[in-house]
């Protein structure tokens, strides 16, 4: 604490702690260049600690007092977490699409591991709900169609990590599997035990 207070107009070595103050962030990406003198104060954006980079929505600017900015900071953090989920949760729309768009196994490349996880886990619940509200209209097998396309998501996802990946995506796609297996056991519940409403 002593060490961050005592440099906080140095961002760059208040960097060397960022880490103790937030979770899953290793460092910072600082601009630099010939414009920019040491230390700079411009950040680009974040690196987590399984080292996945997140570009900022925008530069962000370490100015003032180190624990008002630490704060900017968490903001921004949180903001262009958003700003990347509602793009995410744009282009997942697109899944079942056909030709021209990403299918989900290749669609979580680009995004960070926590958008991608939680963009697939928005896309579930909706399409869940959605089954619902088809068995409400008349359609009796919505859910069991929907458990064809969870299972053959599963075996996309199966065959991804059967070649060679960088280790991220490796530990992205099985953890995307594992929910997945979570979601198929829910669905086939829903279809055993003829749930037909929310």
């Amino acid at each position: 604490m002593l060490d961050i207070l005592s440099n906080g107009q140095n961002p760059e070595k208040v960097d060397e702690f960022i880490g103790d103050c937030f979770d899953g962030l290793k460092t910072l990406k600082f601009h630099k260049g010939p414009t920019y003198k040491y230390p700079s104060k411009v950040v680009e954006g974040m690196i987590s600690n399984e080292g996945e980079y997140v570009d900022f929505s925008e530069k962000f600017e370490c100015v003032g007092a180190v624990e008002n900015y630490l704060c900017d900071l968490e903001r921004m953090m949180q903001r262009t977490l958003r700003d990347v989920l509602e793009v995410a949760k744009t282009t997942a729309d697109s899944w079942d699409l056909g030709e021209g768009f990403k299918k989900r196994h290749e669609w979580l490349e680009d995004y960070c591991a926590q958008i991608s996880l939680l963009g697939t886990q928005i896309i579930y619940t909706e399409e869940t709900i959605r089954q619902f509200d088809d068995m409400d209209g008349g359609s009796e097998n919505a859910m069991k169609d929907y458990a064809i396309v969870i299972k053959k998501r599963i075996n996309d996802l199966i065959e991804r990590v059967r070649v060679n990946l960088d280790t991220q995506l490796r530990v992205k796609v099985i953890t995307i599997i594992t929910i997945d297996v979570h979601a198929r056991d829910v669905t086939d519940m829903f279809v055993a035990r003829k749930i037909a409403d929310q």
